[in-house]
Order: C-alpha cells, then structure tokens, then sequence
C-alpha cells in the first residue's frame, strides 16, 4: 500500500491533542464504542528540534479522541442510599463504582492505512512511554503515524489514567504503595493507627527505585553513567524526564483482568476502524499479547518481552492456528552484559526462553521472529530502545516487518 508523505512533530503537539481529546472525552459507558466523530483535519505546525531543518512540517489528524474499555461496575454496598448525605457518608450505602476498565487515547492520520496500531505499556509505564522521548523528539506512535498507522493508546486497568479500582496495592516486591494500615473508629466512624500493629518502614510511601531501575534497564550500571556506545538522550534534563514517565499500579497486579480489558480495547478498535490491529507492546505488556482474541489481531510486535507463553498451552496453539506473524526485538548488553549484574543474568534467562519459543514457533509452522539489535549492525540501545537516538531507525526496521507482512 502507498505510504504517507513523511510529517515530523514534536511533543508539543501530542500535549495539544491530549487536551484536545480530554475535553470531547466519551461519555458513554465503559463497554460502549465511542461514536464515529465528524472528520476534521487538525493542522499541528511546530518548528522541529533539528536547528538544521529550516521549514517546519505539518501532521494532519483526522480524528483524535478518548474513551474506556471493558471493565466492571461494583455490586452496590449494602444499604440504601441516602441522597441527602451523598459523599458526607463514609459507609457509601448503595454505592457502586465502575472500575478496572482499560483506558484508550486514539489518534487517526488524515492519511490511514488501514492497519491501526494498538499500543500497550509496560511495569511502571503508562501510554506516555509511546508518545514521546525524554528529550523532545517524536515518539513510536508519531512515527508511525507518519506512515498511516492510526494509534491506539493504552492505559491498562489500575495504571495511568485508568487508575480506578477497588482496592488499593498491597505489592510491596517491587515499588508499589502499601494499602491503608489504618483501622476505624466503629462508634466515631474516624480512622486512627494502632499502636500496636506493627507498620512496614514503606507503609503509605512510594519504594524508591531509580538506580535499580536503571540498572535493570541496561541504560548503565550506575545512573548517569551510560553503557558504552549507547544511544539513550544524553544529559540531565533528559534522564530527569525518563524518571518522572514512572508511575505505579493503583492496585495489585492481575494479568487476568488486564488480558480481558485489553480483549475489549480489540474489539473496540476493529468496531471503530473496521481492520484488525497490530498490537505493539514492551515488557512486561507483552504478556498480554499472547491473551488477544485472534479474530481481531493481525500480528504482534514485542518489544524485549519478559515472558511467552509455554509451547504447550492454549493461548500458543491459538496463535499458531491463526497464523498471526510475530516479531520480537533485543537491544543491547544482553550477551555482552556485565556478568557480575543480576540484570545481565535475567536479560539472559529471558532471551534464551523468548529464542527458544520462536525456534518451536516457526518450527511448528508460525511466522515468528527476534531481531537482536547488534546483529543488524545498531548497537548501544536499552530496554527503552523506541524512546533512544536512534528511534527512528529502529521504527523503520518495523515498519519493513510490517511492510513483509502486507501490513502498512
């Protein structure tokens, strides 16, 4: 298919058109697809970063908007509700609440081209992680969008902007908050601490985690210290905003909700766009992938996920079934890691159980291949390889995938 003419923007843009969006934002329920909105051209025109690049390039967006998929609502609270009380009553009688739904920020190009792509985060990442770099140039999904990949942005169940859940994280592994500690006053309905009760060092507090995640990433062994060659934005300003994309799950961890949610964000896409999507996903968002419906999915594209499914189990028998093609790309300091890191030791474990999956995969007659960075010749990338220098570079090997593929 004819490709788009090339278009460049930078962040600013994306922050206008998120704006844009939350103010239209779907008001209709969490199962519902949001209704076809009247086409109109959005003109977004910004000098680029490059001082070298004289003119500055439009990107034209024919539709943008927002809305939430699948979810649940809540059994009501015992009791009746009380309207003359509304929030001042803390039983919240005959109360429900609609949570644990996917949240969707979308994006279509004057110029689609009919193969829409659904992106999904991963740990401690929300949609943002795919709409910009840490320092200014255009992210993934702009740069797909460029060649007519509409853009699907999520926001899992209990992350980013779809935080509401019933109930508050408990998982303190890693970095999430502890849940309320705190115990009620049955005559006073006040809340108070128990002197009694032992409370965790963290309790209420965010786990600090930045060196450990820099390290885990393969940015560098020790933070503001690069791996050699690397391609991550260089200077404070840049790492500062790559820290600050963290954010946590709301509540605890439940791939089986996520899976169902995003389930709904595929049928809402194929309702709204009429094609089957390609799902692009990093981390630990591909563990999901192999979870979507396959009637509407048309190849996956995981970016150094953490897990795959066994060769086994039913969730890989349906993607082999279905003859959905994947890809999946490594970067950098896996092989050639530091030995004496834990983090070299994991990133090894998991390429050998990914490889290993996609030899079973095209062994068993499945289209399924990993792309290591350094053996194409691009070296110096981390676990955040489509936020790097050379992201643009590393898009254009997809978008040939995708181009083999017949989807672009």
């Amino acid at each position: 298919m004819k490709k788009s003419k090339q278009f460049s923007v930078v962040l600013a843009a994306f922050m206008l058109a998120s704006v844009m969006a939350a103010c239209n934002q779907n008001a209709s329920g969490a199962d519902e697809v949001p209704e076809e909105t009247t086409e109109v051209v959005t003109e977004t025109e910004t000098e680029t970063a490059a001082p070298e690049e004289e003119s500055a390039e439009i990107l034209r967006i024919a539709q943008q908007g927002m809305f939430s998929s699948g979810g649940i609502i809540t059994s009501a609270v015992a009791g009746e509700y009380d309207p003359s009380q509304s929030w001042k009553d803390t039983t919240r009688a005959g109360n429900t609440a609609h949570v644990d739904h996917a949240n969707i920020f979308y994006q279509i190009p004057a110029e689609e081209n009919g193969n829409p792509i659904v992106y999904l985060h991963g740990y401690r990442q929300s949609r943002m992680c795919w709409m910009m770099t840490p320092d200014g140039r255009d992210g993934f999904s702009t740069l797909f969008m460029k060649n007519g990949h509409s853009a699907f942005l999520v926001d899992q169940p209990r992350r980013g902007e779809a935080g509401a859940t019933t109930e508050i994280s408990e998982d303190t592994e890693l970095d999430m908050w502890y849940g309320d500690l705190r115990k009620k006053d049955e005559e006073s309905g006040e809340y108070y601490y128990d002197e009694e009760t032992e409370k965790p060092e963290t309790a209420q507090k965010y786990q600090p985690g930045d060196q450990a995640w820099y390290t885990y990433y393969r940015i560098g062994e020790k933070m503001t210290k690069t791996n050699p060659k690397s391609q991550f934005p260089e200077g404070e300003e840049a790492l500062n905003q790559f820290l600050r994309q963290a954010t946590p799950n709301t509540g605890n961890y439940d791939k089986v909700i996520i899976s169902k949610a995003m389930g709904e964000v595929m049928n809402d896409v194929k309702a709204m766009t009429d094609h089957k999507a390609i799902f692009m996903a990093h981390g630990e968002g591909c563990s999901v992938a192999w979870d979507l419906s396959v009637e509407n999915l048309s190849a996956i594209v995981a970016i150094e996920p953490i897990s795959v499914p066994s060769t086994s189990s039913v969730q890989y028998q349906k993607l082999l079934e279905a003859n959905i093609p994947i890809v999946i790309y490594f970067g950098d300091y896996i092989q050639d890691g530091n030995s004496e890191l834990a983090s070299t030791e994991y990133w090894q474990e998991v390429h050998e159980k990914v490889t290993a999956f996609a030899e079973q995969y095209k062994e068993d007659g499945g289209d399924c291949t990993v792309v290591d960075l350094p053996e194409e010749g691009i070296d110096g990338n981390s676990h955040f390889m489509f936020q790097e220098k050379n992201n643009q570079e590393i898009a254009d090997l997809i978008e040939k995938w995708l181009g083999q593929h017949g989807l672009n």
